[in-house]
């Protein structure tokens, strides 16, 4: 008789049931994470990082985990996915070894390490599933603290939907009345980070139902604690934090990762505060181990002493586990032996298993690749080929670059032979490569039917006489109408709030929406976007704006590694529709006029990076894009709050298509591209070049990404046969990806009659005051000359010498 069995009451039988049942799941996911790095190790997969040593103190953490709630982790939280259900040992061997079937690795579709952990919040059809019916992981990345700025907008969210009354219909499957809590984790080497004090700054003030764990092991791969961290305890560094009586706050607790009643305790305290006060709680797990040291790149033993390796045998959290449960008579040691056995089968067993799932396509694939070698082998009594396909059959565990790379080097190498059979080698590879690049490039951008590129265009409509007005006017009475039509919008910023932004484009909207929904934030950059992601993830609509373009800096790893990455990195199972409000381009001096447009577009390749050169262009796109699900950075001319344009009667109506350009003057002798404030000054440029008989056609890009889908620019250079590129970027930023995409992409080359021209500001940041700006960035004399210059070389006798 066990004792479960002995057991007095039916509670005591059940509490024992559930101590057991949760050292069965620590013993399984410590053997998977054993047999993991056997696998890395043996060559199976490339890297393995896994959370052996941190079992007990996840399993104490998924208790309090309901229905709901969000997880933003890192990278050692296999047991805590496991104990919620989100993860099975099949699936954690599947990512492994980066299985492309969505079915058998949902969390990425082996797209991300292993260890990176997601669930899927959109069906088949991108649409949101009910995350009130699922315990819901936000996607992981790699960057150390990367999770941390998530993690705050995950936990705002509950706020909003608790504060606005708005939200308290028509958003049950986001929310149950905002009690739903934000779990974060990570290592305490990562608490060193930047990311992770604006994080807890930003959320202390906020106010908002956040859980932070640090998992702290006493290194930062081999860097002990006292190295990285303040009187060596994040926790003892924080204690400002701690909240008081009449002073807002943490509550902060410490425990042992070891001690499982402890730990027990402690989480149900802790959530329990965050839930129901909607105050942020950090709990430091303190004198956790990690037996394998920190990946399979290296040894822990190089880095610590004899005395620390045994500590970390002795303290093991299943060590001590097994021990309490001894100790108070919760098992007996042959049951516990008999757990222990069973675990490493299972997950041996499940490993084989995802092993032979990963290897069955592949070599379903490998050996069609053979039968083909072998009969154009054959055709041709080729030695080579047949000898390639001996190899190839040959190969034990094939991978698909190995295959595709053997057929398209034999195409190589017999370039000759036009027989049927290397007809049919080519015509595999093109069918298979068509496949292969979906499983690994797709969902980059929304597939689904609410993609913001199948928004179709609708014209601003005017009144018979349209008032002129600031454009800051547009854009504030576009905004208004929108904050009426979508209660889930809201917007929150540097200055946004009380005077209604630096150039009062919100000015009065706090006072008519609320602070909850017009709110004033700190200077932290990183964050504001973090908030942004979070919330957008959980069926809000959030416009973060971030003050100037220059300071887009300090958010562009976020919104580079997270943001544009979320759907992709999920295979389509997550989505965070955030615009990125923002201004810049020519202003005065170093920090208010940069146009770093090479930096974003290519750091952010799956967010539309929008470029407007006036606020009802502007007003458009915001339109656009919140009838989509797609992630989106707007670029508000700095210039243009001021310039007087018509006020449109159709507001938060009418909408602008994306990568469309505009023709803005037709002309016939250059087609000159441009964006932007600096669009702008082309426009007075060629009204002076139209008094010298030349004549432009100016193309507004509007946006950057995407970039011309509709080919409006080949068409203009059918007619002109001259393109001019005018760009406020360093030389070689924006201009050479719009060059790449016009000549390169779209083959547009052979229209041309002369050689393209490139005007650019100059390589470094724009000096202040007006002549700075003249001299650092290209000004309207400049546009004039280049393009003087471009017809005196077709036609000197016309366009003598300046």
């Amino acid at each position: 008789m066990n004792v479960q069995q002995k057991a007095k009451t039916p509670q005591e039988a059940e509490f024992i049931r559930v101590v057991i049942a949760d050292y069965q799941l620590a013993c399984e996911s410590r053997e998977a994470s054993l047999l993991g790095r056997k696998e890395v190790l043996t060559g199976k997969a490339k890297f393995g990082i896994f959370g052996d040593g941190k079992e007990v103190a996840q399993l104490a953490m998924a208790k309090q985990f309901r229905n709901g709630d969000f997880r933003s982790g890192y990278y050692r939280d296999q047991t805590f996915m496991m104990a919620i259900g989100a993860l099975s040992i099949q699936q954690c061997f599947a990512a492994l070894y980066a299985h492309p079937d969505l079915e058998l690795e949902p969390a990425s579709s082996g797209r991300q390490m292993g260890g990176h952990f997601s669930t899927r919040s959109l069906d088949s059809n991108g649409n949101w599933k009910n995350l009130m019916a699922q315990k819901n992981s936000s996607a992981d990345i790699s960057p150390t603290a990367g999770q941390m700025p998530r993690l705050l907008g995950l936990a705002q969210a509950s706020k909003v939907y608790r504060q606005n009354e708005e939200l308290h219909q028509g958003f049950d499957s986001f929310t149950s009345g905002g009690d739903e809590v934000a779990f974060g984790t990570i290592g305490d080497a990562s608490t060193s980070e930047g990311l992770f004090f604006e994080t807890m700054n930003a959320a202390g003030v906020l106010q908002v139902p956040m859980v932070m764990s640090v998992w702290d092991d006493g290194f930062g791969i081999s860097v002990p604690r006292h190295v990285q961290t303040t009187k060596g305890s994040i926790s003892e560094l924080l204690k400002g934090f701690q909240r008081e009586k009449d002073k807002p706050g943490f509550e902060i607790f410490k425990v042992k990762g070891w001690d499982y009643a402890a730990l027990v305790h402690t989480y149900e305290q802790a959530v329990s505060i965050a839930r129901t006060n909607h105050v942020p709680v950090l709990i430091h797990v303190e004198d956790l181990t990690q037996p394998q040291g920190h990946s399979t790149s290296g040894s822990h033993e190089r880095y610590k002493s004899a005395d620390q390796l045994q500590w970390t045998k002795d303290f093991d959290c299943l060590v001590q586990m097994r021990k309490w449960m001894l100790e108070h008579d919760l098992a007996e040691a042959d049951e516990l032996d008999t757990i222990e056995a069973a675990a490493k089968k299972t997950v041996r067993e499940a490993q084989k298993a995802a092993w032979q799932d990963f290897q069955s396509s592949l070599t379903a694939e490998r050996d069609e690749a053979v039968k083909l070698l072998q009969a154009w082998a054959g055709s041709t009594d080729s030695p080579d080929l047949q000898q390639e396909a001996d190899q190839l059959r040959k190969s034990a565990e094939p991978i698909r670059k190995e295959i595709y790379s053997t057929l398209r080097r034999q195409l190589l190498h017999h370039t000759a032979s036009e027989s049927s059979e290397r007809q049919a080698v080519k015509q595999w590879l093109e069918t298979h490569a068509l496949k292969s690049q979906a499983v690994y490039s797709d969902h980059l951008l929304s597939e689904s039917h609410l993609s913001p590129l199948l928004v179709e265009a609708t014209a601003a409509a005017y009144p018979a006489e349209a008032e002129m007005v600031d454009g800051r006017i547009v854009l504030r009475d576009n905004f208004d109408a929108l904050f009426k039509k979508f209660p889930e919008i809201l917007m929150f910023g540097e200055d946004v709030g009380k005077i209604g932004g630096v150039n009062q484009s919100m000015e009065n909207m706090q006072e008519r929406f609320g602070e909850l929904r017009v709110a004033d934030v700190g200077i932290r950059e990183a964050s504001i976007v973090g908030q942004g992601i979070g919330m957008a993830m959980r069926g809000l609509r959030p416009i973060a704006e971030i003050q100037y373009l220059d300071y887009l800096l300090y958010a562009i790893q976020i919104m580079s590694d997270d943001l544009a990455t979320v759907r992709y990195r999920t295979r389509g199972g997550q989505k965070a529709p955030l615009i990125v409000r923002t201004r810049g381009h020519r202003l005065e001096g170093i920090w208010h006029s940069g146009s770093p447009m090479g930096t974003i577009i290519n750091a952010l390749r799956g967010v539309h990076v929008c470029v407007p050169r006036n606020m009802t262009t502007a007003a458009g796109f915001y339109n656009t894009l919140l009838q989509g699900d797609d992630p989106a950075l707007v670029v508000e001319p700095l210039n243009g709050y001021r310039i007087k344009e018509s006020k449109p009667e159709n507001l938060g109506e009418f909408t602008i298509s994306l990568g469309v350009p505009e023709i803005v003057r037709e002309g016939k002798d250059i087609t000159l591209v441009s964006y932007g404030s600096t669009f702008n000054l082309c426009i007075e440029a060629a009204n002076v070049l139209a008094d010298l008989g030349i004549e432009l056609e100016l193309v507004d890009v509007r946006t950057l990404l995407p970039f011309d889908v509709s080919g409006m620019i080949g068409q203009s250079l059918s007619k002109t046969n001259r393109l001019l590129i005018v760009d406020e970027d360093v030389p070689g930023g924006a201009s050479a990806f719009m060059l790449e995409r016009i000549l390169g992409q779209e083959a547009n080359f052979y229209q041309l009659d002369s050689p393209p021209k490139v005007l650019s500001a100059k390589a470094h940041r724009p000096a202040y005051g007006t002549d700075g700006d003249y001299f650092s960035k290209p000004n309207i004399e400049d546009v004039v000359e280049t393009a003087y210059a471009m017809m005196r070389e077709f036609d000197p006798s016309r366009y003598p010498a300046l």
